[in-house]
């Protein structure tokens, strides 16, 4: 019995010694990245998990970017992509990818303009034709024009004007926080700028930015990689590259003072509030920091700030927030905000609750973070991440790619964040936050609502 004890006892020893040697397993995405001589970039990310592919297009053009006589132009383009090509006439395109059993959308973002499908894999010869088939050009008129510019202005009431809230904090705040006009401008659009929009500000826009040097294609999902390059040879090949307009500074000073305003709403019902931070350069040490930060003071009931404001408080009922409210902390590229907002009971003081609020941020500047909190922080960050992944039926990841291609010239990227955020130390957390989470760095708005008894 002492015999097969000891046995057993050494045989337990080994397994635990050949644990320790099996390295943590991360996760990787395959990537593989060409360039047309048009200049067009693509990335391939074959995943055989279902038999479903993802074809994605971003231009290099998004809201902050657009003419300063036109606000709301960029999103107002995003209509008229729609509106037929060569071979496709108005609301074809979204006949031919639904008819395949497909979905589609797009969307305009700080920074680029994006369109994709999602459809079986059999058919993604049929989304790479028509994505180039508009890339060639569009089919504009006048009437269809017309058309667009009311369904968005429509958009623009139905979304901000005539709505509790609207455009809090993702419109508002970027033009409180901002000082340079391509930061803080109204990026849903002036109705007078929408309005006074032309053919030939149509024709110019689609000429300057809409073409394949400033573009990245992405296929994700079951395909075989070199059938899709060939395809993509096929259609995109013999589209005509531009010479793109130089893009505009949109850097931001460092912010000295801390900016305090206020904004009535006379059709909300209680007040609002939120308050915002100037990150860091995107892709920095401390980057991947805020990152950290983000979930530690932000994300779910067990950050800081939910505990203090929700918990112990009792100062709302929740806290919300992050990094890019259009998007992730990964899918922009320019100066960028981290915000919280939340809503309060009238009978609650603002005062109050930027002292709670004050109270959690100078602990986190002046504290080194808890080992616990932190380790659980990265586990967060790490889920958010993979969540983000995996998103939309392999969407999330077609996203990623692209901008990290159309951004960095590397969609490679996209296996290098773990390790990066592996990298953030405890003493690079504080010194981020000593920095980013200054009062001096922070801008805060507060929605007044409607009186009593209007």
């Amino acid at each position: 019995m002492r015999k097969r004890s000891a046995w057993f006892a050494a045989l337990l020893l080994m397994v635990l010694i050949w644990s320790c040697r099996i390295p943590e397993p991360s996760f990787s995405v395959p990537v593989e990245y060409h360039k047309l001589d048009n200049g067009l970039k693509i990335v391939l990310s074959p995943d055989d998990t279902a038999p479903i592919v993802v074809v994605a297009v971003y231009y290099n053009i998004g809201l902050r970017i657009e003419p300063k006589n036109r606000t709301g132009f960029a999103h107002l383009f995003e209509h008229m992509m729609f509106q037929g090509s060569k071979n496709l006439d108005k609301n074809e395109f979204f006949r031919l990818i639904q008819g395949q059993g497909g979905v589609l959308n797009a969307s305009t973002r700080f920074d680029f303009t994006n369109f994709f499908e999602i459809l079986p894999s059999p058919k993604l010869e049929t989304a790479l034709w028509a994505e180039a088939d508009r890339m060639k050009g569009l089919a504009i008129t006048q009437e269809k024009l017309t058309n667009q510019q009311g369904v968005v202005i429509n958009e623009v009431k139905g979304a901000v004007l005539n709505r509790p809230y609207g455009g809090f904090p993702w419109l508002d705040m970027p033009q409180f926080a901002n000082e340079n006009w391509y930061n803080a401008h109204n990026f849903y659009g002036d109705i007078r700028d929408l309005a006074a929009a032309t053919i030939e500000d149509v024709q110019a826009f689609f000429n300057s930015y809409y073409a394949p040097n400033n573009a990245a294609l992405v296929v994700t999902g079951d395909f075989v990689p070199s059938e899709a390059l060939s395809m993509i040879e096929k259609y995109f090949d013999d589209v005509k590259p531009v010479e793109r307009p130089e893009f505009p500074n949109i850097a931001e000073n460092r912010q000295e003072k801390e900016k305090i305003f206020s904004k009535n709403d006379p059709l909300a019902n209680k007040p609002a509030m939120a308050f915002s931070y100037h990150m860091p350069e995107r892709f920095t040490p401390e980057f991947f920091a805020m990152g950290l930060l983000d979930q530690i003071l932000l994300q779910g009931e067990d950050s800081l700030l939910y505990q203090a404001l929700v918990k112990k408080e009792g100062l709302t009922g929740g806290v919300s927030g992050g990094i890019n409210l259009l998007g992730n902390m990964f899918n922009y590229d320019g100066p960028m905000l981290w915000t919280a907002s939340l809503f309060y009971d009238s009978r609650t003081s603002s005062e109050k609750i930027m002292s709670a609020v004050d109270s959690v941020i100078e602990d986190v500047r002046t504290k080194p973070i808890d080992r616990e909190i932190l380790d659980r922080a990265r586990v967060k960050f790490r889920s958010a991440l993979y969540d983000t992944i995996g998103g939309f039926y392999g969407f999330g990841r077609a996203d990623l790619l692209a901008c990290f291609a159309l951004f960095d010239d590397n969609p490679a990227e996209i296996n290098l964040l773990e390790e990066k955020l592996k990298a953030v130390t405890p003493e690079l957390l504080l010194k981020t936050a000593q920095e980013y989470f200054r009062s001096a760095n922070r801008t805060v708005l507060t929605i007044n609502p409607k009186e009593a008894g209007q």
